[in-house]
């Protein structure tokens, strides 16, 4: 993988908070930045057996995640035939709720949502406040999370597990010079630079809110390196589009995470935070 991905930051350790049912501190989000957080979620094996069938593993960090979700949250969970699919989409619900609530101070059962056209989730703000975006990804054994006051943005993880044809995909929906950086030299390194392009495109158009409806072959990417982020280019433009900004960080050793942000300010911050629960 490109130095271009930094390593994860120094952990955000909430188990405190969790475990006596309390929300985070309050840490006001500044009004240009971008806060980032990402999880580690263990396979089932490794937090216990479920205590019920089709449910999460009997853990007391478990209880409490699940705790923190809706009915609906939950019964969506349920849904899921694998449980370490349950465990990951329960776990980037409760990390949203709990980012929300180090943001404002309001409860983690305070949050509600509305769905926008093509699926797209949105924070229903307090009365008077600021519009909040918040957005939401998860993979096999990671979970994320990004939030923002007004400004478009979309979060994409991805475990390196993917047994689909890259090829086939990539000549689908990737511009050729993409194809051209991700198939180049040995092997090995096809399917990192694969989720590279993809996780950058998977953020964007979640930012937009079109979701797959947004063709995919439209968008092209320059993967950046240790002085320039990634940049964008719609419709085989020249000169990379300035109102978007793109961050790609390792969240681990088998994940590549990408995020997508409407430009408010150049020098807006990211803030960057790996958070451990106890799991």
């Amino acid at each position: 993988m490109s130095d271009a991905c930094p390593s994860p930051m120094p952990l955000l350790d909430l188990r405190a908070d969790l475990l006596r049912g309390a929300a985070p501190a309050l840490r006001p989000l500044r009004p240009a930045e971008a806060r980032v957080w990402w999880m580690p979620v263990p396979p089932p094996e490794e937090t216990g057996p479920s205590d019920t069938e089709g449910g999460l593993p009997d853990h007391p960090v478990w209880s409490r995640l699940e705790a923190l979700v809706s009915e609906d949250e939950l019964e969506r969970a349920w849904r899921f035939r694998f449980a370490r699919d349950r465990m990951t989409y329960v776990a980037a619900h409760a990390l949203g709720r709990l980012m929300l609530s180090q943001a404002t101070g309001l409860p983690t059962d305070h949050w509600r949502f509305t769905v926008e056209a093509h699926g797209k989730p949105e924070v229903i703000s307090p009365d008077g406040g600021p519009r909040l975006r918040l957005n939401l990804s998860h993979t096999h054994g990671m979970v994320a999370a990004a939030l923002t006051k007004t400004a478009d943005i979309g979060i994409d993880v991805e475990h390196f597990d993917r047994s689909s044809d890259i090829g086939l995909v990539a000549r689908r929906v990737f511009a050729e010079d993409e194809c051209a950086v991700i198939f180049a030299g040995a092997e090995s390194g096809h399917l990192p630079r694969f989720l590279r392009f993809w996780t950058l495109k998977e953020a964007y158009v979640k930012a937009i809110g079109k979701g797959l409806a947004q063709p995919l072959k439209r968008i092209s990417f320059d993967l950046g390196d240790r002085s320039l982020p990634p940049r964008m280019r719609l419709d085989g433009a020249t000169d990379p589009a300035p109102e978007w900004q793109f961050r790609q960080v390792l969240p681990g050793p088998g994940h590549v995470l990408a995020l997508a942000r409407e430009t408010v300010d150049p020098a807006a911050p990211v803030t960057l935070s790996e958070v451990t629960l106890g799991l």
